[in-house]
């Protein structure tokens, strides 16, 4: 595992309005060109958090996907974000991880905010994704996805050379304000409970439903302290993750030892 540059793009998304996005996330990716690994944006980027999927929601050969696979090349970083993905008579909440070498890797969210009737106009997924980063293992998760531990948990890897499922979980977000104590507080307790970094990027401003955001963005370390925490205003922020520190806490204080087993049904 090597040093890994990260940075959080907080933004005000604009409502329903892809082309604008695609200009205003375009100028704050292309702001921290050079110095980044992979660069975060939030959930629902193109469109905000919308269940009017007729209007939000576009094909894998569209212009959202398109789009951050040639800002990837052009940054030479990994780009990801969730965007409103139709594929044939059902859309899903689908983060994209876009690499610069125009490769890619994709995982619908799981967990569905049916309080807001997502589970009424998405279909969610079933298979968690891990890429790798530098020799760092990613997972990447969707905003709700962030109150399900059982999903979540960092397992010991059955190989040779042992290790963790994940060493940095990452969670792109549309969390309103009202809710953002138990935002802050779960990314805490995801980090301490899993023995990794996490980082959440949530979005500022107020979406077409009349909701505020607060931010709140943040990088936790694996001890639940935060390395940064953003405000409630736009900001692009770069963290650079030191590997020593995770792997001296997970031989100082290994947790996963006293884990217990179990098996995740997924129908």
């Amino acid at each position: 595992m090597q040093a890994l540059n990260v940075s959080l793009v907080q933004g005000a998304t604009r409502w329903h309005d892809a082309p604008a996005n695609r200009d205003y996330y375009g100028a704050l990716v292309r702001s921290v060109a050079g110095r980044s690994d992979l660069i975060v944006l939030p959930e629902t980027f193109l469109s905000g958090f919308s269940n009017d999927t007729g209007s939000a929601a576009e094909g894998m050969d569209g212009e959202g996907v398109a789009w951050m696979r040639a800002l990837a090349g052009e940054v030479d970083a990994v780009i990801t974000g969730s965007l409103a993905i139709r594929e044939g008579d059902k859309v899903y909440n689908r983060l994209i991880w876009a690499r610069p070498d125009g490769s890619f890797a994709q995982y619908d969210k799981r967990h569905l905010f049916r309080m807001a009737g997502e589970h009424t106009r998405y279909g969610g997924g079933s298979t968690r994704l891990i890429v790798e980063l530098k020799g760092w293992r990613i997972l990447p998760q969707v905003c709700y996805d962030l109150r399900f531990p059982v999903w979540l948990r960092n397992r010991r890897m059955e190989s040779a050379t042992g290790g963790m499922d994940y060493d940095l979980a990452l969670f792109v977000a549309n969390w309103p304000a009202p809710r953002r104590q138990p935002w802050r507080t779960l990314l805490r307790a995801r980090a301490i409970e899993n023995l990794a970094y996490v980082i959440g990027v949530n979005r500022v401003g107020t979406d077409g439903n009349e909701l505020p955001y607060a931010g709140d963005s943040a990088v936790i370390d694996p001890v639940g302290e935060p390395l940064v925490e953003l405000g409630v205003q736009e900001q692009v922020v770069t963290v650079r993750l030191d590997p020593a520190p995770l792997q001296a806490h997970r031989q100082r204080f290994p947790a996963w030892m006293d884990a217990d087993d179990f098996a995740l049904d997924l129908t």
